[in-house]
């Protein structure tokens, strides 16, 4: 991808645009972390996971080799930044130097009027969400600077587009990570590295289906999917396809994009 003109590098790299490349995940033991984790690795990636629950990331890790993927963990907490620049140091000794990074570790939070909010809730939920973002991007984004070439992708929210009441912390969190993004993007630009932000809507994570925890999973469904214009709920594979494009070659030329895999909510103003 090397050269002043980068036209077609998408074809040159192979079928999936992510063959022997280095993709880094965060939040990569459960739902959209770990489902695109998987696939990136289906598609030929070298994927290094990154999440708090060490059992839970060694399983994710070990199903991936089971299907003959290339995989490696690190246990760390993204709210700590010492433990994350660790955990980046640790994939770098793996597998060498970064191609991709996916920084999708986020928390919800609590509900409550901002009035009510929890001072120390809402300064956790920010490094969770955006501090440490931006520490990834700082540590990893010089070297694909340097070599001009990678992709990273972070985890916004359709909350990074609207208010929410009662949720103040992760609104606040996910419009930053948005805005984090599209300066980094205008940044890397010239340097052939790409910053896109997804938007996942309402999409079936362990996160999403707490939100009530008296209803059955297939209650929830029901009643999230007719918030959805397509009238139903998404899955993290169907996020995770759009995940492994933005960090692959084939989207060599989309950059400082935020995109929503929300079953149409963001663009229309009309429910089921």
């Amino acid at each position: 991808m090397e050269g002043p003109d980068q036209r077609g590098a998408g074809a040159k790299a192979g079928v999936s645009g992510l063959e022997g490349r280095h993709v880094l995940v965060t939040g990569a033991s459960t739902g959209i972390g770990q489902a695109t984790a998987a696939m990136l690795a289906r598609r030929g990636a070298k994927v290094f996971l990154v999440a708090r629950n060490e059992s839970r990331l060694k399983q994710a890790t070990a199903a991936i080799a089971g299907e003959g993927g290339v995989a490696a963990c690190a246990a760390a907490d993204v709210a700590d930044r010492l433990g994350l620049i660790e955990s980046i140091d640790a994939a770098e000794r793996h597998f060498g130097p970064i191609d991709g990074l996916f920084a999708n570790a986020g928390t919800g939070g609590k509900f409550a009027p901002l009035g009510e909010y929890d001072n120390e809730v809402f300064e956790a939920v920010l490094r969770t969400n955006l501090s440490s973002v931006f520490w990834a991007m700082k540590r990893i984004l010089p070297g694909m600077i340097a070599r001009r070439r990678g992709s990273i992708l972070v985890t916004g929210s359709l909350a990074s587009e609207r208010g929410m009441a009662n949720n103040v912390a992760y609104v606040a969190s996910k419009h930053g990570v948005l805005g984090l993004a599209r300066a980094a993007a205008i940044e890397a630009a010239p340097h052939n590295v790409r910053v896109n932000c997804v938007l996942p809507g309402l999409i079936e994570t362990p996160m999403l289906m707490q939100l009530d925890p008296h209803a059955s999973p297939q209650k929830l469904r029901e009643l999230l999917g007719k918030g959805v214009p397509m009238g139903r709920i998404g899955t993290a594979e169907e996020l995770a396809q759009l995940a492994c494009f933005l960090l692959s070659d084939l989207a060599s030329h989309i950059t400082a994009q935020s995109i929503a895999v929300d079953g149409g909510i963001l663009g229309t103003h009309t429910t089921r």
